[in-house]
């Protein structure tokens, strides 16, 4: 389930309907508007905040004079996914550096927002970035939170400093911070305690933690699941210790995203973070506009790009990239591409990266399964070394070794291998299409070439 699923659905057919139109009249960019504003409240954005974002966008709408442009439709979509990109923070707000190490990070939120994971998360982050984060456990009322820092600190091989719950928790920070400067540690994420809701005690706490600590960075940890409650939450804090961000949790559960779209809005506090998922590794920079192309159904192919950058072997990549061309594409190659492609998470996370991808009927409904691809594995992994280099020699007998060799069926082999067999084919031919000089017969020979079994986002 991708964040914002429903949103992004109702946005786009509002825009699918507009950008087919030669002329866009001002009533059709106030039916798009009423569309689009049903959309946002639906997903739980705040009022005051729908008002002002559908003000702002009828206001460049209509003073650019759409009918003019090339394509009036397009430009419609260009000022939202503008707009929206503001909404959401307009740039990416990285963390804060002190002048003098350690940075000083701490963590507040409600009980059940993923406070505690969402530090170790931090961690793993800083430490990607060759800095050496000291965690500490400051939270001493709910039984295990100590443990649950120091199992994560474990899994990234990251200190975790804690008194036990015996010691306030503003005495444990002080001598936290001592300890980080003696040892070294540039970065200091303070976990601190959170009630089920707000109370003055927990407060008062918070607040002396920050004036012991000061700290650079004070960041609220926020469940994107409880919708509206999530932008009231976050104004309270606000209010009493001046944030400095807020981490969304839990963004890819089927949540309705609004609290997301609100949060900046509402209190000024900018998104820093977002966690995609359970993983250690699943805490991602906030970036507004990567996350509005998403919701508009344009993808986010720079993540993607990213993501890829950092987990694909580049020169295996351009080999790979020859072998296609020359069709020379074996099946070793094959399960090579796929050892690739899993390295970089899950498969219908990548998916909604790509642009349109929610558009293509047969594949939206298709959900990613990770057991098939261990199947396709062992098919591949059951031929000898003749037969991955030319599958032209896997005759009846042959697939029937290979099936009973792989615990799959025959017929699972005879699809594998005729759908290697059409890539392969359909590589031959987009080689050959692609010329010196880029596509022959552009977007057309693409669609021919993919026939009637793809289609094209576009």
């Amino acid at each position: 389930m991708a964040a914002f699923e429903s949103l992004s659905n109702r946005l786009q057919n509002v825009f699918s309907k507009l950008r087919g139109k030669g002329k866009v009249s001002e009533e059709d960019v106030n039916e798009a508007m009423r569309e689009v504003r049903l959309a946002l409240l639906e997903a739980d954005v705040n009022f005051k905040v729908v008002k002002d974002f559908i003000a702002k966008v009828k206001e460049r709408a209509i003073g650019l004079d759409v009918s003019k442009s090339f394509t009036p439709g397009m430009v419609v979509i260009d000022i939202v996914n503008k707009e929206l990109t503001e909404l959401m923070g307009g740039t990416q707000s990285k963390l804060v550096k002190a002048n003098k190490p350690p940075t000083v990070i701490m963590m507040a939120g409600l009980q059940g927002a993923g406070k505690t994971t969402t530090t170790g998360k931090l961690a793993k982050l800083l430490q990607k970035g060759n800095h050496k984060p000291l965690l500490i456990a400051c939270d001493i009322y709910r039984p295990a939170a100590i443990k649950q820092l120091q199992v994560l600190g474990e899994q990234i091989k990251a200190p975790v400093f804690s008194m036990g719950d015996q010691t306030s928790p503003v005495e444990i920070a002080r001598a936290g911070l001592q300890h980080a400067k003696e040892n070294g540690n540039d970065y200091v994420i303070i976990d601190t305690a959170g009630r089920l809701h707000i109370d003055e005690e927990l407060m008062e706490e918070l607040k002396q933690i920050h004036q012991t600590t000061k700290p650079d960075e004070v960041l609220l940890v926020v469940d994107s699941m409880t919708g509206q409650d999530a932008v009231n939450v976050a104004q309270s804090f606000h209010e009493q210790l001046e944030l400095t961000g807020v981490v969304l949790t839990k963004l890819d559960g089927d949540t309705r995203g609004g609290a997301a779209l609100s949060v900046k809005a509402v209190t000024g506090c900018p998104i820093k973070f977002a966690a995609m998922g359970e993983k250690i590794d699943s805490l991602e920079p906030f970036h507004p506009e990567r996350m509005a192309s998403r919701i508009l159904g344009m993808g986010d192919m720079l993540s993607l790009i990213e993501k890829a950058q950092s987990n694909i072997d580049a020169e295996k990549a351009a080999e790979m990239e020859r072998k296609m061309r020359t069709a020379e594409f074996t099946f070793d190659d094959f399960l090579e591409q796929m050892e690739q492609v899993k390295k970089l998470g899950p498969l219908d996370q990548i998916m909604d990266m790509l642009p349109g991808m929610n558009k293509m009927k047969g594949l939206k409904d298709m959900k990613v399964d990770e057991k098939q691809i261990g199947r396709v594995e062992a098919i591949v992994r059951s031929m000898t070394k003749e037969e991955k280099i030319k599958p032209e020699l896997l005759n009846h007998s042959r697939r029937k070794r290979v099936a009973a060799g792989s615990g799959t069926t025959i017929v699972e082999v005879n699809r594998l291998i005729k759908q290697f067999d059409d890539m392969k084919k359909m590589m031959k031919q987009f080689s050959s299409m692609m010329g010196p000089k880029g596509p022959k017969g552009g977007k057309k020979g693409l669609k021919g070439l993919l026939g009637k079994n793809m289609k094209f986002p576009f």
